[in-house]
């Protein structure tokens, strides 16, 4: 399991069902996990994907339990590869975060955790609509190289603090950032990593988005005991 050393907890294959279909997710859940995090990934990409695993490692080693997601069903992937009808349906993405959100605060073991999105490109418009829609639930949002400018007028209803962060060298999507950033009213920040693309791929790029998200996380999901406060819930 890719804990750090002395931390121990699960992992394990999970199928949520979700209006008629079933999601495939993977769940890690260290040892004293703090908060959760769930992952939407953007289009062409799965829960494979390297990119959102090695966030989800580095969110882990420090204390976060995920949830690695595919919004999309094998058999949807394969007609989307070959047709592209289904990379922007923001709503239907975001439907679908939403019910695994509510399935995440049906299980024993991750119910009273607090709640936040990590979303990559499309999926960084899905994490916003579906946190716009469970204001009292999701804590905080982190953008990957994200579209949010595709969450439209979510965007004006989103409570969770939201972090986009964008590759220096990813010109066409910081513009779109930040025509999003002057949209969210709630607590929010935009980060630009120096020298990096579109998918983060030059050396120390992927580090730089880890341990900004893990920051983020840290300061608006988790809920500290001198808050003297618990995860509100209305399921």
């Amino acid at each position: 399991m890719p804990y750090a050393a002395g931390r121990t907890g699960t992992s394990s294959q999970e199928r949520i069902p979700v209006d008629g279909i079933t999601l495939e997710g993977d769940l890690t859940i260290p040892e004293g996990a703090t908060a959760i995090v769930l992952f939407a990934h953007g289009s062409g990409s799965s829960r494979f994907s390297p990119r959102n695993r090695a966030v989800a490692s580095e969110l882990q080693s420090a204390g976060f339990a995920t949830l690695l997601l595919d919004l999309l069903t094998v058999e949807e992937e394969d007609a989307e590869a070959a047709t592209r009808h289904l990379r922007f349906n923001i709503e239907l993405l975001a439907t679908r975060l939403g019910a695994a959100t509510d399935w995440i605060g049906r299980r024993a073991d991750t119910r009273a955790l607090p709640i936040g999105y990590f979303g990559a490109s499309t999926g960084a418009a899905a994490a916003l609509v579906a946190a716009s829609r469970r204001r009292h639930i999701v804590r905080a949002v982190v953008s990957r190289g994200g579209r949010p400018d595709l969450a439209g007028t979510a965007l004006g209803m989103v409570q969770a603090a939201t972090l986009l962060i964008v590759g220096s060298l990813d010109t066409q999507v910081i513009a779109l950032n930040e025509e999003a950033y002057r949209r969210l009213t709630c607590a929010k920040r935009i980060d630009i990593v120096p020298g990096a693309t579109h998918l983060f791929e030059e050396p120390g790029a992927l580090e730089s988005v880890s341990r900004l998200a893990r920051q983020w996380f840290d300061e608006y999901l988790v809920v500290r005991r001198e808050q003297n406060a618990a995860p509100v819930r209305a399921w």
